[in-house]
């Protein structure tokens, strides 16, 4: 047995009491194996007559040496973000369709996390983002962002028009829906579907999508994960600034975005024999015949 992971804790998806059965086979499988289970309070509280101690999740996060999260890519990600300053490895497991994150299924779910504790697996480290929000030369936002940053117009439906400079060089004024600031991770999320590059998630890189642009000629820009990318509001309207669509920010004319890498990363485990462009194939369905 691999003594990496002694404490491992079981985060599941908010408001899903369909994963009660599952939260307790496996919590009683690895409690059966000498492990310490820890579990959140909105995780216990599936749990009828929970046996396990429950913290709060940053608290878990100074403890686990793992979380299995139970749901979907939207639950890693945000479980991602709050893990990531503590170096806590994340595996996957998700009910239904297997997600870009979530990779392994509950029928198989035993038997990985059973391989995994005898130190069969594979890691992948993934690079997240830092954004921050400067109004009046005044920071009013940080936060760490896995998936992307997204600067987009808002109920009006008018383009907006920004700056956009990378290194402190001056690349363009944009005029459009928005700007795809994405990690590697990101790249198959809302930057997909905006004509953005696949990105294989080991590269370090940020990638600049523009969304609905005026100028048809901007496309697509991808840069170093070590660029620091600035954009300055000049036509805000009811502009907002998104981070994974999991919090947002109204901005105003001269507010200024700025992206970098962040100094953490994210570590996932996945089974042995994991296979990225399998995933992809099964996700995207390519190679499918009509």
């Amino acid at each position: 047995m691999n003594g990496t992971f002694k404490t491992i804790a079981l985060i599941g998806k908010y408001k899903s009491p369909e994963i009660a059965g599952h939260l307790q086979i496996l919590a009683r499988f690895l409690a059966d194996r000498g492990v310490t289970v820890l579990m959140d309070r909105l995780t216990a509280a599936h749990l009828e007559n929970n046996p396990y101690p429950v913290l709060a999740l940053e608290d878990i996060g100074k403890r686990a040496n793992l979380a299995v999260v139970i749901g979907g890519d939207g639950t890693m990600l945000n479980i991602a973000r709050t893990f990531a300053p503590h170096n806590v490895a994340l595996v996957g497991i998700n009910q239904g369709r297997l997600g870009f994150l979530t990779d392994i299924s509950v029928d198989t779910m035993l038997e990985t996390i059973g391989a995994i504790l005898e130190g069969k697996f594979v890691t992948e480290e993934r690079m997240l983002l830092s954004a921050e929000i400067l109004s009046s030369n005044q920071s009013v936002l940080k936060v760490l962002v896995f998936n992307d940053v997204v600067v987009s117009k808002g109920a009006k439906g008018s383009l907006i028009e920004f700056d956009v400079h990378i290194n402190q060089q001056y690349v363009y004024t944009l005029r459009s829906d928005g700007l795809i600031v994405s990690t590697p991770t990101g790249s198959t999320a809302y930057a997909l579907s905006a004509g953005g590059p696949i990105v294989h998630p080991s590269l370090s890189l940020i990638a600049l999508v523009p969304v609905s642009p005026h100028t048809l000629s901007n496309r697509p820009i991808i840069v170093s994960g070590d660029s620091v990318v600035e954009i300055l509001m000049h036509d805000s309207s009811d502009a907002r600034a998104h981070f994974d669509s999991h919090s947002h920010f109204d901005l105003r004319d001269g507010d200024k975005i700025q992206v970098r890498r962040a100094p953490c990363t994210i570590r996932l485990l996945h089974p042995v024999g994991h296979n990225y462009y399998h995933m992809l194939r099964e996700k995207l369905h390519w190679s499918k015949t009509a």
